[in-house]
């Protein structure tokens, strides 16, 4: 009877510690910070500091920012990233799931809420100087995007690389000069990537006549099918077989496969549209998906310049 009493006890404080998470994700997402902050305390009180609770307050910092509560945010972010930072004496940072996520999470809202107080030369300063510290780890990329947001719009793109790629073997940006180029970077386990997909066709059958051309960028996640881990090749037959299936009216689109681009232009969230101009230069850089009618009049704008 001891064991079983055990054994539940276990499972669920197991529990808890998952749904602290989601529980503050609601809570904070629903502008309700008094409960947000009832909820962290009783958990702490229960549990003490786990890096479960460092992302759930990593959460209710996205829920300020969303919320426009800037000094909020503040306060959640800088919680968080000095909870991480003392979990870090003791381990690498992509030990374990949850302190990664809390900290991209942290410096993204500190760098956003700068921005949106207009102070975006401190913002930038900011991701620059944490990319120095955490660019080759699991947050790199989400930092990049972050620095790509405030600055990239305006610049010239950065190279693709090309080694590996399914369809046609892509051009180089230095190629494509002269035509305006949109880059649709996706993932094969990606839900929003599907729905952007014929919205990309529909503007690539529109458009081509004009001179746009449209590259498929991304990349090797490990695993394939059901989420089972994959070698590299098993991988990439199966990244085809799902370009194939989900977006056959991009089937004469190239998709150079690389982490590298991923990492280049800031992609950790998927899809990420990349808009060029005829010079080479960025003239959208938009994470996540984007109604038909907003890429148009960007490809619109781009073509009659």
């Amino acid at each position: 009877m001891r064991v079983r009493a055990f054994v539940f006890v276990l499972f669920l404080s197991t529990l808890c510690r998952a749904d602290i998470i989601s529980s503050i994700r609601e809570t904070a997402s629903q502008g309700n910070f008094t409960q947000a902050d009832a909820t962290l305390l009783d958990y702490r009180t229960r549990n003490g500091i786990t890096p479960e609770y460092i992302e759930a307050v990593s959460w209710a910092a996205r829920g300020a920012l969303a919320a426009k509560q800037y000094d909020q945010a503040d306060s959640y972010a800088g919680m968080t990233i000095k909870l991480v930072r003392e979990q870090l004496h003791n381990r690498d940072l992509d030990a374990e799931e949850h302190l990664p996520t809390a900290l991209g999470a942290a410096i993204e809202v500190q760098a956003q809420t700068q921005a949106a107080r207009g102070a975006s030369e401190k913002a930038i300063a900011l991701l620059k100087r944490n990319l120095v510290f955490y660019g080759k780890t699991s947050i790199g990329p989400r930092l990049q995007k972050n620095l790509n947001m405030l600055t990239l719009v305006g610049q010239p793109a950065p190279a693709l690389q090309s080694t590996q790629y399914l369809g046609p073997k892509p051009p180089s940006l230095a190629q494509l000069k002269g035509s305006p180029t949109l880059m649709f970077f996706w993932a094969h386990w990606c839900g929003d990537c599907k729905q952007e997909g014929p919205v990309i066709a529909s503007l690539s059958s529109e458009f081509s006549s004009k001179g746009l051309r449209v590259i498929a960028p991304t990349q090797l996640y490990g695993y394939g099918a059901g989420g089972e881990d994959a070698a590299p090749k098993k991988e990439l037959a199966y990244i085809g077989q799902v370009w194939n299936h989900y977006y056959p009216a991009l089937k004469d689109v190239p998709v150079p496969v690389s982490k590298q681009n991923f990492n280049s232009y800031g992609a950790s969230t998927t899809p990420t549209l990349v808009l060029l101009d005829r010079s080479g230069r960025v003239s959208l850089y938009h994470p996540g998906v984007m109604p038909y009618s907003d890429l148009r009049g960007a490809i619109e704008k781009v073509l009659a310049n």
